[in-house]
Formats: C-alpha cells, sequence, structure tokens
C-alpha cells in the first residue's frame, strides 16, 4: 500500500470516527431520547437541528467518498478491518470530549485491535 492509499484509508477511518464523536455531542444536547408516536417529529427535527448532528452526518457522507476511492485502489479483506482503528480514535476521543471511563478491560480490547491491526498491515 503506497503513502497516497494509506492516507485515503487514514482519512476514511479519521472522519468515520469524527462523525461517531459529533453525533455523541449532539445526542448529548438533546438529552436522552423517548420516542412516541406524539412526539417523534418534534424529537426527530429537535435531532436533525442539532448542528453536530448535522456535522456527523457530513462526516459520514464524506467518508464515504473517501471509502469508495480507497476500495477502488485496495482489496477490501485488507481495507475494511483496517476500519477498526476507528474503535480506537472514538474510545480515545469519548474519553477526552466526554469523560468517559476507560477500563483496564477496555484499554486491553483497544490493545487487541492494534495488535490485530498491525499484524493485517504486515500483509
Amino acid at each position: 500500500m503506497n503513502l497516497a492509499t494509506f492516507t485515503l484509508l487514514f482519512t476514511g477511518v479519521m472522519l468515520n470516527a469524527m462523525a461517531q464523536l459529533l453525533l455523541k455531542a449532539g445526542a448529548g444536547a438533546v438529552g436522552e431520547i423517548h420516542l412516541t408516536m406524539q412526539n417523534w417529529f418534534s424529537v426527530g427535527l429537535k435531532v436533525a437541528t442539532q448542528l453536530p448532528i448535522i456535522g456527523g452526518l457530513s462526516c459520514y457522507v464524506l467518508s464515504v467518498v473517501v471509502w469508495i476511492i480507497t476500495l477502488s485502489r485496495v482489496d477490501l479483506s485488507l481495507a475494511y478491518p483496517m476500519l477498526s482503528l476507528g474503535y480506537v480514535v472514538a474510545a480515545a476521543g469519548a474519553w477526552y470530549f466526554f469523560g468517559e471511563a476507560v477500563s483496564l478491560q477496555r484499554l486491553a480490547a483497544i490493545g487487541v485491535i492494534l495488535a490485530g491491526v498491525a499484524l493485517l498491515a504486515r500483509t
């Protein structure tokens, strides 16, 4: 994999992780959501007008464009598992931005993901 292709893959992963963080920020601004037949429209409108949610959805759209370009250059069996790096980035972002707990068990799981990606990258 050359540098340009790696950059595309990494950009897609980062956009996807950024989307998750922005969606979480938007959901936090809305508060806990309970949909009913009576409130689905007002709740949907409230969610749809949150700037972080709009930003998160925009990141998703861009990540799909980048992903399609990436898949034109890399085997899916290599590229798709690399998306798991997004879990690591999202967990770090959730800890940093939202103060979410990262227990020893979660750190171990993140370590397994990183080990898997490192092993895959060597192929």
